[in-house]
């Protein structure tokens, strides 16, 4: 079943190329041969028509040597009605045709040594995760609501998400080198009427303070408990680490056995790093590691030059609802200080927030708006940005105020206790040069970024083998290329 991840790729037309000489025709599937079909009874004669409702599911296109199925379309259709998402267009085209430049987007990715860690991977759906038991409530109504358990979900979404930063790596690669000058900025909007000129949402400033609730020291013990028994197992031969970590791990990770690939100590948190680079057995089991993420055991797989492939299990221990309430009690009381004038907003977030990523900033949040330069950054936020609980929370205050005391599930999956102060609100108005000069220099990249990815894909589609169902020859494509 294709996942929010997929179609999220469709709604922003993320997109795949791949060359003709690294990608053969497929065996089996000649260039003249009818699609293949999967009939529910035996393969009739030649002679024998086959009525089109007794066909299960047919290979309706062939790029490169990856076949498209039509049960493929059927499922993104009925994902993407599930998340009220729409093609452009005519969906029996435009979905095969953006699953197709995928496929091309994810093979040019893997010849360009492309590469997504399973850390990057379970860090990502760990966050859909956790914001889909958000909206539900609690897990257990996420669980009820989806028909699956958080593990199913996690390992349904692993591949899809894994492609989907394939494909945001690969266009990063592609438009890294664009840039555009104020000049040329000004001289895209010179002549360009008032009302066709961005429209730039509503922004706002956020400050905010965490508190990270206790856990307890027995639920603590309980979770060490239960990764030495699992070490012991281990030792013992009585289960594989690989067996356990798909059973009991809370990684992303699980589904394959915990192991995370070959990856760079950089990007492993220090901790977690520092013993995996130091195991040197691979029939041992290491010490617990405790992280920002819980608590790990760790076994060493391979080692390749500067970089190392581990399995881990991670286990998390679970917050008391009486935490929960402490950590809220305690930042209720901050607010009323702050409101009281005893102390600033920025010094309660300088020496009391656990947030170790804003509080050096005087609890200023920071966003990433430019999927394509990472590196772009502003304290300005659109509501739909925003962390869900936040965007509820800012939504109703006024400029100055602080809130109360809400939950919240942070960036590394953890229940947090926090409290926000809205620094800034600018309400939405048409682009101006003066004043909003990034944002029309956004629009220009955009539609530079644009052209180039669509030309090169183009120019990938007429150098790779295409083969396509009769049906669909009638189509109005996007890309221009594949009727041949």
């Amino acid at each position: 079943m294709k996942t929010p991840f997929v179609i999220a790729l469709l709604e922003a037309a993320s997109v795949g190329l791949a060359t003709a000489s690294s990608l053969a025709v497929p065996s089996g599937v000649a260039a003249s041969s009818p699609a293949t079909t999967v009939a529910a009874t035996p393969q009739p004669d030649d002679s024998v028509a086959v009525p089109s409702a007794s066909i299960i599911d047919e290979v309706i296109w062939v790029v490169g040597d990856e076949a498209i199925l039509k049960s493929d379309v059927e499922q993104m259709r009925l994902q993407a009605a599930q998340e009220g998402i729409r093609f452009k267009g005519n969906p029996d085209c435009s979905i095969p045709e953006q699953i197709a430049v995928q496929k091309l987007f994810l093979h040019q990715a893997v010849i360009d040594s492309i590469e997504v860690t399973e850390s990057e991977i379970s860090t990502g759906v760990n966050r859909q995760i956790d914001s889909w038991i958000e909206m539900a409530g609690s897990r257990e109504k996420l669980e009820e609501y989806k028909r699956q358990s958080v593990s199913q979900m996690r390992a349904e979404l692993h591949d899809d998400y894994r492609d989907r930063v394939m494909v945001q790596k690969m266009q990063q690669k592609l438009v890294e080198d664009i840039k555009v000058t104020p000049a040329e900025v000004r001289r895209y909007f010179k002549d360009m009427p008032e009302d066709s000129l961005p429209f730039v949402p509503t922004e706002v400033e956020v400050q905010i303070i965490t508190q990270t609730p206790r856990i307890d020291l027995a639920e603590i013990n309980r979770v060490k408990d239960q990764l030495r028994e699992f070490t012991d197992r281990i030792n013992r031969g009585e289960a594989s680490f690989s067996t356990l970590a798909r059973l009991y791990s809370q990684d992303g990770s699980a589904r394959n056995g915990g192991e995370l690939g070959y990856t760079g100590r950089g990007q492993w948190v220090p901790e977690f790093a520092n013993v995996a680079f130091n195991l040197t057995d691979p029939k041992k089991v290491s010490k617990i590691v405790e992280t920002e993420f819980g608590y790990h055991i760790i076994q060493l797989i391979d080692k390749r030059g500067d970089k190392v492939n581990a399995r881990h299990i991670l286990l998390k221990p679970e917050v008391s609802d009486s935490a929960i309430q402490a950590s809220s009690t305690r930042l209720d009381s901050i607010a009323a200080d702050i409101r009281a004038s005893k102390f600033t907003f920025e010094q309660a977030a300088t020496y009391g927030s656990d947030d170790k990523d804003t509080r050096s900033n005087q609890g200023l949040m920071t966003n990433h708006p430019d999927p394509m330069d990472p590196q772009t950054t502003t304290s300005k936020f659109r509501m739909q940005d925003l962390p869900a609980e936040v965007a509820r929370v800012v939504d109703t205050m006024s400029v100055g105020s602080v809130s109360n005391a809400f939950q919240m599930i942070n960036g590394k999956g953890k229940t947090v206790c926090a409290i926000v102060k809205l620094k800034s609100r600018t309400e939405g108005h048409r682009a101006r040069i003066t004043e909003d000069f990034q944002v029309m220099k956004d629009v220009v990249m955009a539609k530079l970024r644009e052209k180039t990815i669509h030309d090169w894909v183009v120019s990938k589609i007429k150098a790779t083998y295409v083969r396509i169902n009769d049906d669909y020859r009638d189509c109005d494509f996007e890309y221009q290329g594949w009727i041949r």
